[in-house]
């Protein structure tokens, strides 16, 4: 999972806080007044699925070809629902959808697919790990399956709040005159290394092996 551009929809990000369901409408900061920039985060994780992990293509035999495919899964409709003002934990629920279809519909079928959870802080660092299962039932006959899966994740409330001088040299206010008036504070290197250890994601995708991994990558 070297590529790990989100293509989900994220959810609760710096960049996506308003109109967006199971989260606060205000972050932990919001610069709105001075020169320079507006800025808004929350302690919720955003969320999405890494490349090539939100599909899972099992295979009759060992061949790898489109007459050889026996069922197809693909996670959709990712959401989050989170509150940044519980506990010491701050929990993200996160909800999707496994949506299949088999190319044999003879006789009703039972598929188990294995999924992952995952929560990344600073864009890179693991911190946990889970990995659980989703049953899909086909009827007798249907081509298709679907199945909802619910899962939390957790992030703790400390490691998720920025120092406190960090949070004020992000919010000082600047005047047209100052120095420093046209920086950005979010682009020096010790702010942005603070906001990065302070910012999780959460990972969801088909726990997949390396050969189930290639074939998605080189499709």
């Amino acid at each position: 999972m070297n590529a790990r551009r989100l293509t989900a929809t994220v959810l609760c990000s710096a960049a996506a806080m308003t109109a967006l369901s199971g989260c606060k409408t205000k972050g932990e900061i919001v610069v709105d007044q001075g020169v320079g920039i507006t800025a808004v985060r929350s302690k919720c994780p955003a969320v999405g699925i890494p490349d090539y992990t939100g599909d899972m293509t099992l295979f009759r035999g060992e061949a790898k070809t489109a007459d050889a495919i026996d069922v197809v899964a693909a996670m959709t409709d990712v959401r989050a629902q989170c509150d940044e003002n519980l506990g010491e934990k701050v929990t993200s629920t996160v909800s999707f959808q496994v949506q299949a279809r088999r190319n044999d519909t003879a006789g009703a079928r039972q598929v188990t697919l294995p999924y992952f959870v995952s929560v990344l802080q600073g864009g890179s660092a693991v911190i946990s790990k889970r990995v659980g299962t989703v049953t899909l039932n086909f009827a007798d006959g249907q081509p298709r399956a679907q199945a909802t899966v619910n899962a939390n994740a957790f992030v703790d409330r400390s490691a998720a709040t920025l120092p406190q001088e960090v949070r004020d040299r992000i919010m000082r206010k600047r005047k047209a005159g100052d120095t420093d008036a046209a920086l950005d504070p979010l682009a020096d290197p010790q702010v942005k290394a603070a906001v990065a250890r302070a910012s999780f994601e959460v990972l969801v995708g088909f726990q997949l092996n390396e050969g189930q991994l290639a074939y998605n990558a080189t499709r």
